[in-house]
Order: C-alpha cells, then structure tokens, then sequence
C-alpha cells in the first residue's frame, strides 16, 4: 500500500519507519535539516533494543509533488492541524483515507471538518519518541502501542487493511470498536503527563516518588475523566486508578514530548491537551483546578522561547 506520513518526528516517523522497513510504499513530508538528512542519510530510529535504519527513504516537503496515496498518517503537532489539512487537500484523492494519529480529543473533529467523515479514520498512538538531530527518531523505553477504528465503530476494510500492514511490521495494533474512548484514555494520561513534566522539569521518577506531584498528576487526571464523563464518554469506573497503574509501569526516565519541546525552546501543544481539559471542563460546567493552575504557568511558553 501506499503511505504518506505528514510528520516524520516522533509518531509519523516511528510508525511510518516501522512501516517503510516492512515493504510498505512510505514518503515522509518533512522540513529543513530534518528532511535534508533523511534523504542523505536515511531515516534513523535509535531505540534500546537496536537502532533501525531506513534507507533510501523517500522524504518531500512539497505535497504537490505526490500522488494521493492509499493512507495519509496525519502526525502533526496539535496546533499545526488546521494549516496542515489544509495543504494537504490536493493529497486526499477519492480512495484516500486520512488517518488521524494526533494527541488530543479535537482533532479528528478537526479533520473531519476538511476532508469530510467518511475520509477519515480515528487513531491513538503511544510511544516515547523525539528528534534527537535530525534525520533521527529516539525512542526512550520499548512500549509502543496503535489504536485505529470507525468512529461509527463499524469495521471496515480499509481499517482491517492497515491493522494487517501494522501487524507485519511488528506494531502493536488494535483494531477497535469505540476509538473514542481509546483516544480519551490517552488524553486523561498524556494531558497530565504534559502539563507535569513540562511545568517541573522533571520525568516519570522523581514524579511518581514524591507523594506531592504523585498526588497532583492523580488530580490531573480525574479532572479530565470528570470532563469526558460529563461529554458522554464510556470511560471505565477504575479509569484514572488503571492509568496510574500504567504510569507506573513507564521508564522513570520518561517526559513528554512537550517536556522536550518546551526544553528546547519550541511551541507547546499546552492549548490542545491541558488547556483542552479547562476549556472543555468550562464549557459542561467541570471544576479542572489543578489543570488550570498548570496551564497558567505554563502560558508563557506557548510560543516558544529563544534560548
């Protein structure tokens, strides 16, 4: 099949790599430095348990130069998406299928207001990835895990399709029947794993074992699962307890992407994940205080910082 992964940093260029190493026909869109040494060099994905090399990658930041491919691996920071779609219209052809696997709860809605629903297919991804230099992806720890589905929880077979291709490149894939509680499941996690992170400087081990940052990530996150309750979302009874189980079972070394874009002076998805939780818990009527404490704090960076 052919593939377009628009964002070849963490999420397009680890899942979109894995593909690409498995036969499958992949073109990353990707820009600067980053573009230059993937096609010099070749995509690299540094990982603990061995590094992966694909090369020749085929890498464009041009979009009008493709053909509209099979899948588009949507993996664009949350406050690129609108700006992105967009140019990536001339991309989406009528056997194209867009496939969301951005952080956040908004953006499939976002998608489906440009392309349509019928075109897009909801997604969730985990995995602790960044640009390290470019042309190369690091994966801290080995958890890695994909969830796609209908958003009317059909199945279908262009969604049985990419399972199969993700399977047979060793992806850890779900096929799943309610794609929105999946990808509200990451949000309650990874809105609180980026507002922490980020705010104190500090990854997943110190965080767990001091009791007071244990106990506001707890906070966090029943905030969030309040505001998707509150939109109607089948989430767990034991969802927030299940989710610090999982936390606890991450790398202590682990941040957030945000962390490390926040670190490296770069813009922050804040808006897009805890502000998400404040604004959405504003709109039904939820108290979020922890989130917006963090999310005040955290304003200044929005933007960026010259570093």
């Amino acid at each position: 099949m052919r593939i377009v992964a628009f964002g070849a940093g963490g999420v397009g260029g680890y899942f979109g790599g894995r593909l690409a190493l498995s036969g499958e026909d992949v073109t990353f869109v990707a820009r600067g430095a980053h573009r230059d040494a993937i096609r010099d060099k070749g995509l690299r994905i540094a990982r603990p348990e061995g590094d992966l090399l694909i090369k020749p990658a085929q890498v464009t930041d041009d979009v009008t130069t493709l053909d509209p491919p099979d899948y588009l691996l949507f993996a664009v920071k949350l406050y690129d998406t609108e700006s992105v779609a967009e140019t990536c219209r001339p991309l989406v052809g009528p056997n194209t299928t867009v496939v969301s696997l951005q952080n956040g709860v908004e953006a499939v809605d976002i998608l489906n207001g440009v392309f349509g629903r019928d075109r897009v297919l909801a997604g969730m991804v985990g995995v602790a990835t960044y640009i390290s230099e470019p042309g190369v992806v690091t994966q801290t720890g080995t958890f890695h895990f994909m969830a796609i589905g209908e958003q009317d929880g059909t199945r279908s077979a262009r969604a049985a399709a990419l399972e199969q291709a993700c399977k047979k490149a060793g992806l850890n894939v779900k096929l799943s029947d309610d794609i929105e509680v999946d990808i509200w499941l990451k949000f309650i996690f990874l809105s609180a794993l980026s507002s922490m992170t980020a705010l104190t400087r500090l990854s997943n081990g110190p965080l767990r074992t001091t009791p007071e940052t244990r106990d506001l990530f707890r906070a966090c996150m029943e905030e969030a699962a309040a505001v998707g309750r509150a939109k109607g979302v089948n989430l767990p009874a034991d969802v927030v307890e299940d989710r610090m189980k999982l936390w606890d079972g991450m790398p202590a070394e682990m941040v957030a992407s945000m962390a490390h874009d926040l670190e490296n002076g770069k813009r922050i998805e804040m808006a897009r994940l805890g502000g998400a939780v404040v604004r959405l818990g504003f709109e039904m009527g939820i108290p979020t205080p922890t989130q917006s404490i963090l999310c005040a704090a955290l304003t200044p960076y929005l933007n960026g910082t010259s570093k």
